[in-house]
C-alpha cells in the first residue's frame, strides 16, 4: 500500500475523487500475475467519480465542469493522430496500451493512474463522459462492460432486427452483449455458461431477457439453439475467458454466412475441437474485438439511466480498499466462494 500526494491541477489537467471502480477479468489477471507489466501500478479502469479540481483549459477540452460526475474512458487520446481522427483512439500513436487507466506505472508522476485509490489524476488527453444525474455511481460503473456489450454485441458484428444471436459467457460482458442484441432487435438470444459457478448467472440472463440459457457442461448448445430458435446464429459473441474450447463452440453455433466475434482471451494457444474447414464450408466472418469506444460508452450510460434492464439488481459486492484483495481472489477463482456477478471498489 502506498500513500501518494494529490497534486494541484495545472491549466490542462484535473483531479477526480473516485466514488466507485468496477472490477473485471483484467483486474484479477493483474492480481494473479498473468498480466504483470514488470512495474508497480494502481489497478482499476472502470472509474466513476466527481471532478474536484481542474484547469479551465482542461474543462473546455473535456467538455465538462468542476463538480460534475463523470465516467473515465480507459484509453487516452491525443485527438490528432490518424487512429484518433478515425475514432480508433485505443490505437493512439501517442498513447495506446502503454498508459491506459489502471495500468500506467505508479512511478510516473503523479502516480495516481488507477481507480483503486481515493483520487485519480486526469491528464490532458483523458476522455470523460458525463454520468446522468439519476444514475447511482456504483451502478454507473457498469458503463464499461455495457459499453463493451454494445460494441461487441451490436456494432462490430452489425447485429440487426430479426437476427438469432448466441452469447458465450454469462458474466457482466455477456449480459451486456445480450442487452445490445436485444436493443438491436434480435428475435432470439441464447446465453451459455458452464457448471455450477454460472448457474445463478444464467438465471440472471433470463431476467435480462434471454430467450434460452444453456449449461454447456450438461447440454449441447448447438442442438438446443437449433431446436428452440429453429436456426443457428447469425451472430455469435464469445466473451468467455480462459476457455479454449469455447471458440470451437462459437464456430459450430454460427449459421452459414454468420459472424463470430471473439472478445474474450483464451489464455492458451490451443483450440480444442476447432476445425478450420468449418469456417470455409460456412463462409464465416470471424473478427476479434479489443476495447470499447466513447459512442458505445455514451449509449451504455443512457441504457443504465433508463432502468430498462435490472443492472441495479444484479448480485453485487461493494468493498473499500481494505477489501480489494479478498474480492479479487474470489473473482480469480482462488477461493471456494461463488464470486458476485459485479464487483465494485468504493474507496
Amino acid at each position: 500500500m502506498r500513500e501518494l500526494e494529490v497534486p494541484d491541477p495545472r491549466p490542462d489537467t484535473g483531479i477526480l475523487r473516485v466514488e466507485a471502480c468496477g472490477l473485471c477479468g483484467t483486474d484479477h489477471e493483474q492480481y494473479s500475475g498473468q498480466l504483470f507489466p514488470g512495474r508497480p501500478f494502481i489497478p482499476g479502469h472502470e472509474v466513476v467519480g466527481t471532478i474536484v479540481a481542474a484547469g479551465e483549459r482542461a474543462l473546455e477540452r473535456w467538455g465538462v465542469r468542476e463538480g460534475e460526475r463523470v465516467a473515465v474512458e480507459v484509453f487516452l487520446s491525443c485527438r490528432e493522430c490518424g487512429p484518433c481522427r478515425r475514432g480508433e483512439y485505443r490505437r493512439c500513436e501517442r498513447h495506446g496500451l502503454a498508459d491506459m487507466i489502471g495500468f500506467a506505472p505508479v512511478d510516473t508522476p503523479p502516480g495516481l493512474w488507477g481507480g483503486y485509490s481515493t483520487h485519480l489524476y486526469l491528464p490532458p488527453d483523458v476522455l470523460l463522459l458525463p454520468v446522468p444525474d439519476n444514475l447511482d455511481p456504483i451502478v454507473a460503473t457498469a458503463f464499461n462492460p455495457l459499453g463493451a456489450g454494445v460494441r461487441w454485441g451490436r456494432t462490430v458484428p452489425g447485429t440487426k432486427e430479426g437476427d438469432v444471436v448466441a452469447v458465450l459467457g454469462p458474466g457482466m460482458r455477456g449480459l451486456s452483449a445480450l442487452v445490445a442484441a436485444k436493443e438491436a432487435g434480435a428475435r432470439f438470444v441464447m446465453v451459455t455458461g458452464h457448471g455450477e459457478r454460472d448457474r445463478e448467472r444464467l438465471e440472471t440472463a433470463r431476467q435480462f431477457g434471454a430467450d434460452l440459457t444453456v449449461d454447456v457442461a450438461t447440454d449441447d448448445p448447438v442442438a438446443a439453439l437449433r431446436d428452440t430458435a429453429g436456426a443457428l446464429a447469425n451472430v455469435v459473441v464469445d466473451v468467455t475467458a480462459k476457455a479454449p474450447a469455447a471458440f470451437a463452440q462459437a464456430v459450430s453455433l454460427a449459421a452459414a454466412g454468420g459472424t463470430v466475434v471473439v472478445a474474450g482471451t483464451r489464455g492458451a494457444p490451443d483450440t480444442p475441437g476447432f476445425s478450420p474447414d468449418i469456417v470455409v464450408y460456412k463462409e464465416l466472418h470471424i473478427v476479434g474485438a479489443l476495447g470499447v469506444d466513447a459512442p458505445a460508452y455514451r449509449e451504455a450510460l443512457d441504457i443504465l439511466a433508463s432502468g430498462t434492464y435490472p443492472f441495479a439488481d444484479v448480485r453485487r459486492e461493494v468493498v473499500g480498499l481494505d477489501g480489494v484483495e479478498q474480492l479479487l481472489a474470489a473473482l480469480a477463482g482462488d477461493t471456494d466462494e461463488v464470486p458476485p456477478l459485479h464487483g465494485v471498489v468504493a474507496p
